[in-house]
C-alpha cells in the first residue's frame, strides 16, 4: 500500500514525485523514462523561470539529473484503470494490481481522438488492455490497433490464445511480432457491429473481427478513472488540484490550458502537497 501513486512522467508528474519524496511519503510513479515526448519537440523555451533560451531536450536532461540525484525511479508500465475503493485506490497495470491511499493524475493530453464506434462498443468487443482480456478471445479473431511499441508484447501474448490476430501499427519502425500475426498497414476509421463488435472499417479495406484492442500511450481520463468529472475533455479540479473523487488529484495539461511546462510543474507541486495534507487527515 503506497501513500501516493503518480501517473505520468512529464513536468507535473515529476514535480509531484519530487515533493512526495521531500515529504517522506511512499510513492510510485508510472511513466516513460524518456519523460515526455513533448520535451523533444520544443526547440526553445523562454518562459521557464531560470532557464531562458533552453531547448526542450536540455530541460529534459535537467529533469533527469534532478530525479536521479533524488533516487526517484520511473516504472515503465502502462496503467489501464484506477478504481476508487473507498479508503484506497486499486491501480490496474496489466495483470498486476497496485494499491495506494491517494492518486495523482498527470497524464497529459496525448491520448488521441476516439475512433467512430469506439465508445459505443467499449466493453462490447473494444478494450484497452489485451493482456487483461485476451482469455475472452480464445479461438477467436482479435485486432490490435497499436500506437506504440508496447503493443507488440501484448499482441504476441494474444496470438497464443486467439485463432487469428491482426496488428495495425500507427507508428513507424521494425516490429518484433510473432510470424503468425497479420500486419495491416492501413488507417482505422470506424468500429462496426450489432450488439457486439463485428468488423473494423479501415481507409482502404475492412476486416471481420471479434475483438479490438486499442493500445495508446495513455487513456483518456474518463476511461482511466471511472466516475471522474470531466469538462471540455479536461479533468475538473479546484485550486488544491482536488478532483471530485476524494484522494484523487490531477495536475498538468490534463486539467486544462495553457499547456506550459512551468504551469504543469507548479500544479504537480500543489497536487503532491494536497495529497500529503489528505494523508494527514485520514490517519
Amino acid at each position: 500500500m503506497y501513500d501516493i501513486i503518480i501517473i505520468g512522467s512529464g513536468p507535473a508528474g515529476l514535480s509531484a514525485a519530487i515533493n512526495a519524496k521531500i515529504r517522506n511519503k511512499s510513492f510510485k510513479i508510472f511513466g516513460n523514462k524518456n519523460l515526455s515526448n513533448k520535451l523533444d519537440k520544443a526547440p526553445k523555451v523562454n518562459n521557464y523561470l531560470g532557464f531562458y533560451g533552453i531547448s526542450g531536450k536540455e530541460i529534459r536532461t535537467k529533469f533527469e539529473e534532478h530525479i536521479n540525484e533524488m533516487e526517484i525511479q520511473i516504472t515503465e508500465e502502462r496503467v489501464n484503470n484506477v478504481y476508487a475503493m473507498g479508503n484506497y485506490f486499486a491501480v490496474m497495470v496489466n495483470e498486476k494490481v497496485y494499491e495506494a491511499k491517494t492518486v495523482i493524475l498527470a497524464t497529459g493530453v496525448e491520448y488521441g481522438k476516439y475512433l467512430e464506434g469506439e465508445k459505443e462498443y467499449l466493453g462490447k468487443g473494444v478494450g484497452y488492455c489485451a493482456t487483461c482480456d485476451a482469455p475472452l478471445y480464445r479461438g477467436k479473431t482479435v485486432t490490435i490497433i497499436a500506437y506504440n511499441e508496447e503493443a507488440e508484447e501484448e499482441a504476441n501474448f494474444v496470438c497464443e490464445l486467439a485463432k487469428k490476430v491482426y496488428y495495425i501499427p500507427m507508428y513507424k519502425g521494425k516490429y518484433n511480432l510473432s510470424s503468425s500475426i497479420n500486419i495491416i498497414n492501413d488507417e482505422p476509421i470506424k468500429i462496426a457491429g450489432e450488439l457486439k463488435v463485428k468488423k473494423l472499417i479501415l481507409k482502404d479495406s475492412q476486416i471481420e473481427t471479434d475483438g479490438i484492442f486499442i493500445i495508446r500511450d495513455s487513456l483518456s481520463p474518463s476511461e482511466l478513472v471511472p466516475g471522474l468529472k470531466i469538462e471540455d475533455n479536461h479533468i475538473v479540479v479546484n485550486r488544491e488540484m482536488e478532483t471530485n473523487i476524494p484522494g484523487c488529484f490531477a495536475a498538468g495539461d490534463c486539467i486544462g490550458k495553457p499547456y506550459q511546462y512551468i504551469k504543469a510543474a507548479g500544479e504537480g507541486n500543489i497536487a503532491a502537497l494536497s495529497a500529503v495534507k489528505y494523508l494527514n487527515l485520514i490517519k
